[in-house]
């Protein structure tokens, strides 16, 4: 990468040469979902029953299918000014008793939806801070979780630590109880950017957790990076990815700050010193740079994985996912969601809890179950979800596949579709081919403006008063 102004960018990914123009980000920047989910959250439906979801259930029953579950612990003692998650703030650690025993309801509930031939290939503990939990408090609800599900031997068992809260006793219990994997937030080790966002964190604090995580025999070590934080720039940028790659993580994520103020108030004090455009463009092609540089295979979006782990070997091997975790190695899984806010993706149904913690639990008090709202897939949003899921995990679309696989001749349903790729063609985005459209490694980064070609409910979205989605880059 070289020449890097605030109006153009040469940039050179694998040999190739691409200038970027501040028209070019104009052009591509501008707010699209994420596509944890197809058809995306706004789209679901506030009237859905109960008993669509007891239809689903029954239905993965019926069929057998592998299990994910997601558990979401929402507390945290202090707010990171850039987050955007579902999180209850409070310093008083006497809220997490109440809320467990509410989970274990809902955990209660659901268990009896899923037989014990059907095995859990994949669990994981989100927030919030899940190590806001004491040792204790964790042995016991994942022991609670244990009996009640039947976990496979090589289950990828995960969770989200935060470095400022999580003991060395926090470790161990987590490594006796049979966790795999860990996933800690860095999102920036330089001091201003830190104080700016309210998120001290010295670099000694996150390496000394990481080498105790290593000694205790964690298999995958996954951290967290935000770009677009106030008082970044490229090279400050760049002497925190230096410092995470010498840490040696197996995945590193570099997620793009989603500045959403009209959803998120407390993004409102950041906007003034927020990198933006060309110059938050040029602070990920930086870091994406570096990690490829130093071996890391690039996964797609803000993922990048080093070649021996799960994730790029399921890329490479074409078995690669994605859901409301992000990408993961667990195709096929039924996804069922626990605790405040949480989302469950089961068969062609997805359907989310409440997210206001007193409503959650007056729900799952009277029923066992907390949804309040959901959306079952038709046909056509199961061939799009089918693509789009192909499209960000393995950065081609194979149209006899697809065509194959839904009865469709994929030109044809496609053909308004296809009509508009033509600029993503000149731009060098894309390749197409008889049978196939492939990204080239620019389009990769801008795939989720490929993605939104292929969603008709976006024109309906842009209707909104305000954007419902951060901006692509």
């Amino acid at each position: 990468m070289s020449d890097l102004q605030n109006s153009e960018l040469n940039l050179e990914l694998e040999r190739e040469q691409f200038r970027i123009s501040s028209e070019f980000l104009a052009l591509y920047n501008r707010p699209g979902p994420r596509y944890t989910s197809y058809p995306t959250a706004p789209v679901w439906r506030d009237d859905f029953r109960l008993d669509e979801l007891g239809r689903a259930y029954e239905q993965a029953e019926a069929a057998g299918t592998p299990v994910s579950i997601y558990m979401h612990l929402p507390f945290c003692e202090s707010l990171c000014l850039f987050c955007a998650c579902n999180v209850v703030i409070t310093k008083d650690h006497s809220v997490s008793p109440p809320y467990l025993a509410t989970l274990k309801r809902e955990i209660e509930h659901v268990s009896e939806q899923v037989s014990h031939s059907r095995p859990v290939v994949q669990f994981h503990w989100g927030g919030g801070t899940p190590t806001y939990l004491t040792p204790a408090q964790m042995e016991d609800l994942f022991g609670f979780t244990a009996e009640r599900f039947s976990f496979a031997p090589d289950a990828e068992i995960g969770i989200e630590v935060d470095p400022r809260v999580t003991s060395a006793d926090h470790l161990e219990t987590l490594s006796r109880l049979g966790f795999n994997r860990l996933s800690m937030g860095i999102q920036d080790f330089d001091p201003e950017v830190q104080r700016a966002v309210r998120r001290v964190q010295p670099l000694e604090m996150t390496s000394e957790l990481m080498a105790r995580a290593r000694a205790l025999g964690f298999e995958s070590i996954n951290v967290d990076l935000i770009y677009g934080l106030p008082y970044q720039t490229a090279d400050r940028f760049a002497r925190t990815v230096d410092e995470v790659l010498a840490l040696g993580a197996d995945r590193i994520a570099v997620f793009s700050y989603a500045h959403v103020p009209w959803i998120r108030k407390q993004q409102g004090s950041l906007a003034a010193s927020l990198p933006e455009g060309m110059e938050k463009f040029r602070i990920f092609c930086a870091a994406m740079d570096k990690f490829l540089r130093a071996g890391y295979q690039y996964i797609g979006m803000d993922h990048f994985a080093k070649p021996s782990d799960e994730l790029a070997i399921a890329q490479r091997q074409r078995s690669l996912h994605r859901n409301f975790q992000g990408y993961t190695t667990k195709a096929g899984a039924d996804l069922y969601g626990m605790g405040v806010s949480a989302i469950s993706a089961i068969g062609s149904t997805y359907a989310q809890n409440y997210r206001e913690l007193p409503r959650y639990t007056e729900a799952v008090v009277q029923r066992g179950i907390a949804t309040m709202r959901g959306y079952r897939l038709s046909e056509d949003d199961r061939l799009r979800r089918a693509l789009i899921t192909r499209l960000l995990c393995h950065a081609v679309i194979c149209k006899g596949e697809i065509g194959r696989e839904f009865g469709i001749d994929f030109d044809d349903y496609f053909a308004p579709e296809l009509a508009r790729l033509y600029p993503f063609v000149q731009d060098r985005l894309i390749e197409l081919g008889d049978d196939e459209i492939r990204l080239t490694l620019l389009g990769r980064i801008f795939i989720r403006n490929l993605a939104m070609i292929f969603d008709p409910y976006l024109e309906k979205q842009r209707l909104a008063e305000q954007p419902l989605f951060s901006k692509t880059l």
